[in-house]
């Protein structure tokens, strides 16, 4: 499906990913803040002893931003597929919501305030013993 050259880095971002998540290398990387800090007195807290640690912090922090980032945006692409397959086999779903995340803020802020009506009666419906369980074709009509 992808190309050979796009696959490497999903796959490294996937290794990496699940290597940083695992108890086993936060218990490594408190053991080398731990020999760093017992090896200041030998360097004598030197410039070059400092400069190792904020060193590689660094760079470990500037390449897990990207890993983050990769992990992040495939598993969000992923939870919204499963989304949108949910509301495409759901009979009386409104399949106008599909790719609701591709549209601008002020659509969403439309249809999120739709919703909040939606809610607010519903527990008012509740408040008065009644269900709120229904899809009223009225509200059908204000999302198509």
């Amino acid at each position: 499906m992808y190309p050979k050259n796009k696959m490497w880095y999903s796959t490294f971002t996937k290794k990496v990913a699940g290597l940083s998540g695992r108890s086993s290398t936060f218990t490594l990387a408190i053991a080398l803040i731990l020999v760093w800090m017992l090896t200041g007195p030998y360097f004598h807290f030197s410039n070059t002893w400092q400069l190792v640690i904020n060193t590689s912090t660094t760079i470990i922090t500037f390449i897990m931003v990207f890993v983050i980032q990769n992990t992040q945006n495939r598993d969000t692409g992923a939870i919204q597929i499963k989304l949108d397959e949910l509301i495409r086999s759901t009979d009386g779903a409104h399949n106008a919501l599909l790719d609701l995340e591709e549209l601008e803020e002020e659509h969403i802020k439309s249809y999120r305030e739709l919703y909040q009506a939606l809610a607010r009666n519903a527990r008012i419906r509740i408040e008065h013993g009644d269900k709120d369980t229904d899809s009223p074709s009225s509200y059908k009509e204000e999302l198509d």
